[in-house]
């Protein structure tokens, strides 16, 4: 029998941002544990990866002690259960898996199936990748990423993989040129935040964008979108 699990600890612990659509979509098909272990193990590893475009390769699941253990006490079963539960997180789409020839043999990267992961895939099967020569990560993509990523970055702060997802719904909804007055305003009035910058872009769509106003450095324009339903930005 395992021990028991002795509780979270005191004080400051490090946290894992996973999506919401995970407890909502994904989590009530997976009925594999397998399939589950290792979509969390990827949910955990990569958000807290530094990579522009983090992948997960086999080797690397493989010489993870805790993670193959808790598989199977023995290696060999450990790694066909995780190679099966590595197929079904593909098949369900939770992952997505690039095959490379490199010089070494073949290489399998695996994605989250999110906007960063789905660029990167893109990329490869554009021939936008190169060799690393680095046994942790074996090959280095070449992607330009979208204005509107550098755009929050500069202005906001850390991308994470949820905002990058709200950040591309926002540019098949608004014109560019919105969603750089939208975040300038937010710079302007102090609210860093995407929420804020999100709802004066919806305002727009629903009442008409001001152009003189909006696009004008204008005590007029700043305090538009500090009163009515943005004054709750300013207190939180």
């Amino acid at each position: 029998m395992s021990k028991g699990f002795a509780g979270f600890p005191a004080g400051q612990i490090h946290t894992t941002s996973i999506p919401s659509s995970f407890f909502s979509d994904l989590l009530p098909a997976i009925d594999h544990l397998g399939e589950l272990k290792v979509t969390l193990y990827a949910l955990w590893s990569l958000s807290h990866s530094e990579a522009d475009f983090p992948y997960l390769t086999r080797q690397q699941m493989i010489e993870d002690q805790l993670l193959m253990e808790g598989f199977d006490r023995s290696p060999i079963s450990a790694a066909e259960i995780l190679d099966d539960s590595l197929e079904r997180s593909v098949a369900r789409g939770s992952l997505l898996k690039a095959s490379l020839e490199l010089e070494e043999g073949p290489q399998a990267l695996y994605f989250l199936n999110g906007p960063q992961g789905r660029a990167a895939l893109e990329a490869i099967e554009s021939g936008n990748w190169r060799p690393s020569g680095e046994p942790e990560a074996p090959v280095e993509l070449r992607v330009e990423r979208p204005n509107i990523f550098n755009l929050y970055e500069q202005n906001i702060g850390p991308l994470t993989p949820l905002i990058a997802e709200r950040l591309r719904d926002a540019e098949q909804t608004y014109p560019e040129s919105w969603i750089e007055d939208a975040i300038r305003i937010a710079v302007e009035n102090n609210v860093r935040k995407w929420r804020y910058a999100e709802a004066i872009l919806e305002d727009w769509l629903t009442s008409g964008k001001r152009e003189r106003e909006d696009r004008g450095d204008t005590e007029k324009a700043r305090r538009r979108y500090r009163q009515g339903e943005f004054a709750d930005f300013f207190d939180s």
